[in-house]
């Protein structure tokens, strides 16, 4: 009996956690009046470093959202945090209009982000971030953008991997390195 209430629990939780961004009502105009459709923009993520967008048409409010949810769960992408909290490095994402800028953050700082990059953010499960969004104030576009520059997020083990070198090796300041060749 206990084992069923478990299985029970663990169905119920859910894997991924969803945040509605946006959502738009059109309307077409038809002989006997308005019909009225419904968008929907959808963040997912685990909130452990894999995040993920969608977007959803449908004539209710409710179907749209899970359309837009179940797109992005399938455009999910992984992300390597530092910590588990913040970016590894600075970095800028780009789509259309919409630029983004993304800055690491020391311990404590919290999400400083606007609207739908807070929502890529909190997904994600970065703690620690200091973003702005130049340009678009598109929704789509910003989350576009967003995603764009976290596609570009290397962790120093697969830099350094890539370059056949050590982890210290990548993370080793250049002011380190000159020191030490003046002193020897």
């Amino acid at each position: 009996m206990a084992r069923a209430d478990n299985r029970r629990q663990r169905d119920e939780t859910p894997e991924f956690a969803d945040r509605l961004v946006a959502i738009n009502r059109v309307s077409k105009t038809v002989k006997g009046g308005k019909r009225f459709g419904f968008a929907a923009l959808v963040v997912v993520g685990d909130q452990r470093g894999r995040v993920g967008f969608g977007k959803g048409k449908a004539k209710e409010v409710p179907e749209a959202i899970r359309k837009a949810t179940e797109q992005a769960k399938r455009s999910m992408i992984r992300v390597p945090l530092r910590e588990g909290r913040t970016l590894h490095h600075d970095m800028e994402g780009r789509h259309g209009a919409g630029k983004v800028v993304m800055r690491t953050a020391p311990q404590g700082t919290g999400i400083i982000a606007g609207g739908p990059m807070r929502a890529v953010f909190e997904m994600l499960g970065i703690q620690d971030v200091v973003a702005k969004s130049l340009g678009s104030q598109n929704p789509y576009n910003m989350i576009r953008a967003t995603m764009d520059g976290l596609r570009k997020e290397q962790s120093p083990r697969h830099v350094a991997q890539r370059r056949g070198k050590k982890v210290a090796d990548i993370l080793r300041k250049p002011d380190a390195e000159l020191a030490a060749a003046a002193e020897a």
